[in-house]
């Protein structure tokens, strides 16, 4: 599936409509280049998820784990790191399959690392349109469709 959005706020409640459909155990893998506007679509999925403390892309922290909404939300940002094992220093296997959501940012690094049943996110500038215009790409499983 292939949503466009036009300003931050559109990629924002498409993330939000992401977070309120999101279920238990349910793992999203992020991608775009930086500023494609990952980190917005991020905030509106945890809204969607009624969290309401400041999200933010956890670039030096490799993971915050927000608890306040309706469900636990796991958010990663795997681009500092080196190898796919740094992630089992953190805990990675033990945030999916549970009753939490897992979001990771730059999963397309480690592909090898991500669940079968992974909802993956792909958010691109649009050439040729107003600055805002994204392209988001939804393969896998769809929560939506």
């Amino acid at each position: 599936m292939i949503y466009e959005t036009h300003s931050p706020e559109e990629t924002y409640e498409l993330g939000k409509r992401f977070g309120q459909a999101a279920k238990p155990g349910d793992v999203f893998a992020l991608d775009g280049d930086l500023g494609a506007g990952k980190t917005v679509w991020s905030k509106g999925f945890a809204a969607g998820l009624d969290i309401t403390e400041p999200v933010t892309s956890p670039t030096f922290t490799i993971v915050q784990t927000y608890e306040t909404g309706r469900l636990p939300l796991n958010h990663l940002d795997v681009y500092r790191l080196a190898d796919p094992y740094e992630l089992d220093e953190i805990g990675f296997e033990d945030m999916i399959g549970g009753q939490e959501i897992t979001l990771v940012e730059w999963a397309s690094l480690f592909p090898e690392i991500m669940p079968e049943e992974t909802t993956y996110i792909d958010i691109q500038r649009v050439s040729g349109h107003e600055a805002d215009t994204r392209r988001i790409t939804v393969t896998g499983k769809d929560i939506l469709a």
